[in-house]
């Protein structure tokens, strides 16, 4: 939204509202008064005033002279509030006098203030769906309004009633705007469709152009009236702008040459000129390691995308998703740690407290080496808290601390406490950062460099959740998951069955480990008790025991679930998931080899 020759003011669903330098392109301030989506923005030209009000339910105004005097670092701004909406609001105007305001939300009802005194002057009733669009004339005593239920509402606000409704789309209407004279609407929304109608008489409307998904933002071309084109923003996230030829037909005295009043042939087959955006995700897939994902895009391109550092790693081209999964499948089974969400066309990464600690898995798996050549257990959802958080003061180690630094060298471990992140990895730097209550509304969103910011960084003490506060600032990683199993003899081994005992083991232990236990506890322990001493009292056990008893367990020992042998290198997890696969306790069977 231009405010001055110089200036622009935007609104984003970072729960921000910033002022640009629009010559020089570089943001002049950033304002961070709402605590989620800011939807929309209102210009009231001859006052210099701006309102924005979003998902959060309200309404503030601001003074573009105050806006624009901002510096990045001094940038707080006392401002006005409307309050009473109810439910998230999707739609504002205000008049060019800044005398009227008007709001449209899922309330489905038009809530109307005086700006001067942030005073309450009506409520408009008749819509039955979000009021996705609002227009206001020069003077504020109408307003248009467009929405999810598919019509148009002209509205008195004198009489405080609607004095015209039309239907002119199928489906929802999403996107206004109006000729300077206030006669003709242009609309667009859900079923694609833009028309241009005559508010004096709707049955004379014109089929503008049809685009290739719903239209979510439109902007006349005002440089001329009848306007000369029209800017259309739609789901695609392309930006066309069509030229309104033949529109000038339509005539301020009221006659219509027959040839521009067809509502079924568009007039305009395709776009003056194309703005490309970035393609959208469409689909996606987790890979079993829970740590990849594949996706597909609108424009048909697969991508390898890795969620723990954040980035693409690989865009695969035009190949087929589904070879490209069945290639990719590993038999290996980590728990889900995160969800995944592609509302925004973009992949989302949700971490919630119930399950984000779930996924451990040994460094080497990860592909991360350690200095000392040691394989430490990982949490997944850990490291990728502490590297989200970076850059916040609060999960660097204090340097004053002296003597627990002292303590902690002594210990070799002064590298890990003043080391920021997790010490394996960053996150770019840009990537957005979004803490939400459960029920989903926003409480405060960020770019992961930002949490550094004196205003971020103290907006961060008062949001981050206790949960994140134990794993970034006090470095505490929950524990490991365990598992519970049964440990028998195979009924083709001839043992008798051992009293079930139920052990208890980390999730991630490999089966090579079990092994080595039934080789060494059970296996050698019966030879001894079969075998009497031989003359030098060496025990049959104990040459084993000095060799590689690893080496040993698998040469002489097999591991069965469900009666199939099990490779070595598998955790339980993956046993439990991919061959158990029943309720109950994990039952392992072992059997010595046939020699």
């Amino acid at each position: 939204m231009e405010c001055q020759s110089a200036q622009v003011i935007s609104a984003s669903s970072d729960t921000t509202v910033k002022v640009w330098n629009a010559h020089k392109g570089f943001c002049m301030s950033t304002l961070r008064t709402h605590k989620d989506y800011v939807k929309a923005l209102a210009y009231a030209k001859d006052k210099e005033l701006v309102a924005s009000a979003g998902l959060d339910r309200q309404i503030f105004l601001w003074d573009v002279n105050t806006l624009t005097a901002l510096t990045a670092s001094n940038n707080t701004v006392t401002t006005s509030s409307l309050s009473g909406n109810k439910d998230s609001i999707y739609s504002l105007a205000m008049n060019q006098l800044g005398t009227i305001i008007v709001s449209g939300s899922t309330e489905k009802v038009l809530r109307v203030w005086d700006p001067r005194t942030c005073a309450k002057l009506m409520k408009l009733k008749g819509h039955t769906d979000n009021v996705k669009a609002l227009l206001l004339n020069r003077d504020g005593t109408q307003c248009l309004s467009g929405s999810s239920d598919g019509t148009i509402r002209l509205w008195s606000l004198g009489q405080q009633r609607c004095i015209a409704t039309y239907r002119v789309h199928d489906e929802g209407v999403w996107a206004l705007q109006v000729n300077d004279a206030f006669t003709h609407v242009y609309s667009g929304g859900r079923d694609r469709k833009i028309y241009c109608t005559d508010l004096r008489n709707p049955d004379i409307r014109v089929l503008i152009c049809e685009e290739k998904a719903p239209v979510l933002k439109m902007e006349l071309d005002r440089s001329a009236d009848p306007p000369p084109a029209i800017w259309v923003a739609t789901t695609k996230s392309t930006v066309n702008k069509w030229t309104l030829k033949g529109i000038h037909n339509f005539r301020a005295s009221g006659d219509y040459d027959n040839d521009c009043t067809n509502p079924i042939t568009p007039l305009c087959t395709q776009p003056d000129q194309v703005i490309k955006g970035g393609a959208s995700i469409i689909q996606c897939h987790i890979l079993n390691d829970k740590r990849h994902i594949l996706t597909k895009d609108t424009n048909n391109n697969v991508a390898y995308w890795d969620v723990l550092k954040a980035c693409k790693v690989e865009d695969l081209g035009k190949v087929d998703f589904e070879d490209e999964i069945k290639k990719r499948f590993k038999m290996v089974y980590v728990p889900n740690w995160f969800s995944v969400d592609l509302k925004t066309g973009m992949l989302t990464i949700t971490l919630d407290e119930s399950d984000c600690f779930a996924a451990w898995v040994s460094a080497k798996d990860a592909g991360f080496s350690s200095p000392d050549g040691s394989d430490p257990k990982l949490n997944l959802g850990g490291l990728l808290l502490q590297a989200l958080l970076e850059y916040w003061p609060r999960t660097h180690v204090n340097p004053m601390d002296e003597e627990e630094n002292e303590v902690n060298h002594v210990n070799g471990e002064q590298e890990n406490r003043v080391q920021k992140g997790n010490g394996y990895f960053q996150v770019p730097p840009h990537t957005p950062v979004i803490f939400g209550e459960a029920g989903g509304r926003t409480l405060f969103r960020l770019l992961c460099r930002d949490s550094g910011g004196e205003t971020e960084s103290m907006l961060l003490n008062e949001t981050v959740p206790q949960w994140v506060i134990d794993i970034t600032v006090d470095k505490n990683m929950p524990k490991f998951n365990k598992i519970p199993f049964y440990l028998q003899p195979h009924a083709s081994s001839g043992a008798k069955t051992l009293k079930k005992d139920r052990l208890s083991a980390s999730d991630m232990l490999q089966v090579r480990k079990v092994m080595e236990h039934v080789y060494e506890k059970i296996i050698n322990l019966d030879n001894e008790s079969q075998t009497t001493s031989s003359s030098n009292n060496e025990k049959p056990g104990e040459q084993e025991k000095e060799e590689d008893i690893a080496v040993l367990a698998e040469e002489k020992i097999e591991l069965l679930c469900q009666d199939q042998v099990l490779d070595p290198n598998m955790d339980l997890r993956t046993v439990k998931h991919f061959i158990w696969k029943s309720g109950g306790d994990l039952t392992l069977h072992y059997r010595q080899k046939s020699t």
